[in-house]
């Protein structure tokens, strides 16, 4: 309970929000009824992310499902791979039947399609596009299962200790689990670490073959001063948002999981925000030069630059509508900027190039930290193939997110070859993906 500064001392004041910034909790009035009480699938925080004070939490290192908050780890590693030049705009990603298969929501890819990298970005924030969500996983990380582990290793390097991750969509999994304290922790962090793209996120409509899609995220229309982040349900999380705001000056970051709708969870973060920007502006006047604050870890660790993020949510988010259907083009890839080569699964392809070799196909089979298990893998896929020669297995490594991965390949295959060789493997229980190699 909030008190006016009039009805009491300053000092009754400072112990009232020691004790809320300190212990991270706050009565039951900031609540919506229906909301927090008594739902086992609630759970809440409130950040200032110019101090990294919590300002509110509430069940807030409990275990939930992200459901399709899941997409900002998919995204931040998307980010980091274009920052080390392994992805660009223009990038063309393949398209698998796996990608293809997945549910609603989707942007309706069809197996063979290519998706730009500029399409990926607004299908994952705008429609939460799972089908855009596996594109990426695979173009980075061989297979949706390997990407899931980078994305896993990621959120412990980023001290989201409580997050588990095991798809790039959030699509059920009893496995798959996070806190609303981890998830803050990755908004923060892509604000801070990825501010050059962090515009996305304020995007509303996309455009994509023709269809145009709104966003899901009402907090960006309706809330003042919000300038992004994710919204994600599904039925064994119920109703999820994370929200970055700003008002003069100030930037609260907030996670709400749970929400029994997707109204009640947006009025639920609308007052969580509405009464921790009053607390942040009263701890403001009691200490403002930072004194006698007491802040949470490990969310204390990243402080946001106001400026730097306001300047960057100034750019307009690139929806260009792609009046081309991506399964159109298909040619040969450009080099890489970065020294290392580029995923040959993100190969970037040029309508004006020709095909290449009938044999510049190939299966990938995994990505892993150690060249010999790449080798094993990729050796115990040829075995399976009688088509297949020893001497078309290939380990090449790639830097991703500031990690070294090898990954598996059988090469030098035609495109029918190489499609119903992935078919009999996936039969017999691996993974693969068909993909067109870099120049060929």
């Amino acid at each position: 309970m909030l008190v006016s500064i009039r009805q009491i001392t300053s000092q009754w004041l400072l112990a009232m929000a020691l004790l809320c910034v300190g212990i991270g909790q706050v009565n039951a009035d900031t609540q919506q009824e229906g909301e927090g009480e008594d739902n086992p699938k609630y759970a809440a925080i409130i950040v200032n992310a110019n101090s990294g004070e919590v300002l509110h939490a509430d069940r807030a290192d409990e275990p939930r499902y992200p459901a399709s908050l899941t997409k900002m780890m998919t995204l931040y590693l998307l980010f980091d791979a274009m920052d080390n030049g392994l992805m660009k705009l223009d990038t063309r990603m393949p398209v698998s039947a796996h990608a293809a298969s997945m549910p609603q929501t989707n942007i309706s890819l069809a197996e063979g399609d290519r998706l730009r990298v500029r399409d990926a970005i607004p299908a994952l924030i705008v429609r939460s596009a799972n089908d855009a969500a596996v594109v990426v996983a695979e173009a980075l990380g061989g297979t949706e299962r390997e990407f899931a582990n980078i994305m896993t290793a990621k959120a412990k390097a980023l001290n989201m200790t409580a997050t588990t991750f095991r798809n790039a969509s959030g699509l059920p999994d009893n496995e798959q689990r996070s806190t609303a304290r981890d998830l803050a922790i990755l908004a923060m962090r892509l604000m801070k670490g990825h501010a050059d793209y962090y515009h996305y996120f304020s995007t509303l409509t996309f455009t994509f073959n023709g269809k145009t899609y709104d966003s899901h995220n009402r907090m960006v229309k309706d809330y003042a001063g919000t300038d992004g982040m994710k919204t994600g349900y599904i039925r064994a999380s119920g109703f999820n948002v994370a929200t970055s705001v700003l008002r003069d000056g100030q930037r609260l970051v907030g996670v709400v999981m749970g929400g029994k709708s997707s109204r009640s969870r947006n009025a639920e973060m609308t007052a969580l925000l509405d009464k921790s920007f009053v607390q942040a502006e009263q701890l403001a006047q009691l200490s403002p030069n930072g004194a006698n604050k007491t802040v949470a870890a490990p969310v204390s660790n990243i402080v946001i630059s106001t400026q730097t993020v306001r300047k960057v949510t100034r750019k307009a988010p690139d929806t260009k509508v792609n009046t081309r259907s991506p399964a159109v083009v298909e040619v040969a890839a450009q080099p890489p900027v970065a020294p290392k080569p580029l995923p040959a699964a993100a190969s970037v392809q040029s309508s004006s190039q020709s095909t290449g070799s009938a044999l510049g196909w190939a299966i990938q089979v995994g990505s892993f930290q150690g060249s010999k298990q790449a080798k094993t893998r990729a050796a115990n896929a040829q075995r399976q193939l009688d088509n297949i020669k020893p001497s078309q297995i290939k380990v090449s490594e790639v830097s991703l997110s500031d990690r070294i991965l090898y990954r598996s390949q059988l090469v030098d295959l035609q495109q029918e070859q190489a499609k119903q060789s992935c078919a009999r493997l996936e039969r017999q229980g691996m993974d693969c993906l068909v993909i067109k190699m870099p120049n060929s």
